[in-house]
């Protein structure tokens, strides 16, 4: 199987920087997984990587789509492998580098996706979420069990992506995420890296990314978009907290503490996923960036190896 290099983490925790650095190491090509970075217009806000930044390093599935389009999971799921099998024809490494969990784990394993059987549709899970923020947990659980009764009795009303998970299933696949399915088949020989820090320490870098966003003219995207508030990229944290704003129902700072307080919530989501999906080599190259020596001497025996199998969690 080809040699993948992979990077998740939540936001604000350094996956951008430490990209490039094993890039220009080991021969390397970046393909962004992030489901938000497809959008032109869109680069504050999805804290997109700088020209100065990318050090000369080529960057794919960035400012792909038209900030009106929709942009799918299987989408990204054709895109990114045509990606590594182009970078791996030219003889370097792909280092797929992001914090959306379906699409990484879509990419590494051939779930079947697209049409009708599509059950990572990022626009249907931001609708139950949207679901869930109006009318609560308690609701959208008792949603799941008009719906699904077999998946509520096993799911309990607080654990509020697994419930949607299972609305997600149901409604695009008509069967209820219990029914037994093959395990899906990893594609790739990858090694899988989890940038993480002390959860205070994140929080407090995830406060100073927005009031730096805040400061670089995150307000003029927003207006931008303003215009489009049903679209997938006008729904993305950064953006859709302006409304209340363009509605002369909030202030600016307003806008700022309830970006922030989202992107908490996300980084705290985005670390559960990983480490409840996928099981990767975590660090903590914030607090301890010495670290790095020890993670590429053993990134050097993983390319050395015939094959590396990290654990795998579904």
């Amino acid at each position: 199987m080809k040699k993948v290099l992979v990077i998740v983490g939540p936001t604000a925790v350094g996956k951008t920087a430490l990209s490039i650095e094993l890039a220009k190491k080991y021969n390397g090509e970046i393909i962004s997984g992030d489901s938000m970075q497809v959008y032109r217009e869109l680069t504050i806000g999805t804290a997109k990587v700088t020209e100065e930044e990318t050090e000369g390093i080529p960057h794919y599935l960035i400012d792909i789509r038209d900030k009106e389009e929709a942009y799918s999971v299987s989408e990204f799921q054709q895109e990114a492998r045509a990606w590594i099998a182009d970078i791996h024809q030219r003889g370097k490494l792909p280092i797929i580098v992001g914090g959306t969990g379906l699409y990484i784990q879509a990419l590494l394993y051939d779930f079947q996706l697209g049409g009708k059987t599509e059950d990572a549709d990022t626009a249907l899970r931001l609708k139950y979420e949207a679901f869930a923020h109006e009318h609560g947990k308690a609701a959208l659980w008792q949603l799941l069990k008009e719906t699904d009764p077999l998946a509520a009795e096993k799911i309990h009303f607080n654990n509020q992506r697994k419930v949607i998970r299972a609305l997600e299933v149901f409604e695009t696949t008509g069967e209820s995420i219990t029914a037994p399915k093959e395990e899906p088949q990893r594609l790739y020989d990858y090694f899988l890296i989890g940038l993480t820090t002390d959860r205070e320490v994140l929080y407090q870098r995830i406060n100073q990314r927005v009031d730096q966003m805040m400061a670089n003219g995150l307000l003029d995207e927003a207006e931008k978009i303003k215009a489009i508030p049903d679209t997938q990229a006008a729904l993305g944290i950064g953006y859709k907290e302006f409304l209340p704003y363009f509605q002369g129902q909030a202030t600016l700072e307003e806008v700022a503490e309830e970006i922030k307080l989202h992107s908490r919530r996300y980084a705290k989501r985005q670390l559960t996923w990983f480490r409840n999906r996928l099981n990767p080599y975590w660090m903590d190259l914030v607090q301890h960036p010495e670290t790095i020596v020890e993670l590429e001497k053993t990134i050097t025996q993983w390319l050395e190896a015939k094959e590396w199998k990290q654990n795998e969690s579904f």
